[in-house]
């Protein structure tokens, strides 16, 4: 039989092209061969390679074009999205170093919305309309006709209420999946407005789950047959730093590198937890039968950095390189060549991990 794997994709803006490129290179080296994806999560930038993912599967298709497409529709294509994309970004830069003058604006506030329509005038409308651009690589109409999906693989997108302070997973299996649902797991505050979906209003899912880890082995999430026996984490946020940052724009760099992964590893300690239990035996046999949970979840054994546990949840990540060239700006950026440099480390680094994997 083949072995269950859950993909978990992580947050991040533009730097989840290299989850594109991670992803496109799993399956262009046929994963589905040896491994039965019975789940994504994602949040944020990692909640659309998630999505596009699921929408192909369950269509019956290769995800690869239509993960490429995406990402070749939101770059800057003309002369005049590569300036504005370019300005844009060196102002961000600017301001982070303090060369230039904060000014603290709403993405809400009317005037914003003027100016903005009259810097993007001529541009692509794909360029400057997130919810346009997903409707054109997603027939949520669609999606809504097939209702809920309880069936593999399942999609989980991480999300917070901004109003009751509490985080929210959109599930395929207990809902048709909505392009507000995607809008809200990656409404940036600052850059995008709350997400308003009902009674409530959602903001990117950075602040909850960075992926939806501990949800991937919960039968109320996934349903009892879709219970990984491996979780797969595409990690766009490095780990660790080689000095400490001291220049404002480093600090802030930091700070969101460590605000994208605390919540991880929050999730990782608590299934740490769980299979320390499960090998103790603390739980009945006809409880995990029924929860679906047969045998110990896989955990980094980088993370815990204890070998002689059997579990083992892999980390497929960028390049030192890379990772070093890139800052909390770059992940507002969209020019071709930091698109696809990121797309081809991904499928670089994807590769060496399924070699590894299938080492193992």
């Amino acid at each position: 039989m083949k072995t269950k794997i859950a993909i978990a994709c992580q947050g991040g803006g533009s730097h989840a092209a290299f989850t594109a490129g991670a992803l496109q290179a799993l399956f262009e080296n046929n994963v589905q061969d040896k491994y039965e994806i019975v789940s994504l999560s994602g949040t944020s930038g990692g909640a659309l390679g998630a999505a596009l993912v699921w929408y192909a599967m369950k269509k019956g298709e290769n995800p690869v074009r239509r993960l490429l497409e995406f990402w070749q529709d939101n770059t800057a294509q003309t002369t005049q999205e590569r300036l504005f994309n370019n300005f844009t970004i060196k102002t961000l830069e600017y301001t982070s170093k303090g060369i230039l003058p904060q000014f603290n604006t709403s993405p809400a506030s009317p005037k914003l919305k003027q100016w903005m329509s009259f810097a993007t005038m001529g541009l692509r409308s794909r360029f400057t309309n997130f919810q346009e651009l997903l409707e054109a690589h997603i027939d949520f109409q669609e999606t809504a006709s097939w209702g809920a999906q309880p069936e593999s693989p399942v999609l989980i997108m991480g999300a917070v209420n901004i109003l009751t302070g509490k985080l929210w997973m959109f599930d395929s299996a207990r809902e048709p999946i909505k392009v507000e649902h995607i809008l809200a797991s990656c409404a940036i505050p600052n850059v995008f407005p709350a997400v308003e979906i009902g009674d409530d209003a959602y903001w990117d899912g950075i602040f909850s789950d960075n992926p939806p880890i501990t949800e991937l082995i919960d039968a109320a999430y996934v349903t009892a047959d879709n219970i990984p026996q491996e979780i797969w984490v595409i990690k766009l946020n490095p780990t660790r730093r080689d000095s400490i940052p001291v220049a404002p724009d480093d600090i802030l760099d930091r700070r969101n590198e460590l605000e994208g992964n605390v919540s991880l590893f929050q999730s990782l300690q608590s299934i740490e937890r769980l299979n320390d239990l499960l090998l103790r035996g603390a739980y009945k046999d006809e409880f995990l039968q029924e929860v679906g949970i047969h045998e110990p979840i896989k955990i980094p054994r980088s993370f815990i950095d204890k070998p002689d546990k059997p579990y083992y949840i892999p980390f497929i990540e960028m390049s030192p390189n890379l990772q070093k060239n890139l800052n909390y700006e770059s992940k507002l950026d969209r020019s071709p060549d930091i698109i696809n440099e990121l797309i081809q480390d991904g499928q670089e680094q994807a590769k060496k991990f399924l070699e590894d994997r299938l080492n193992v």
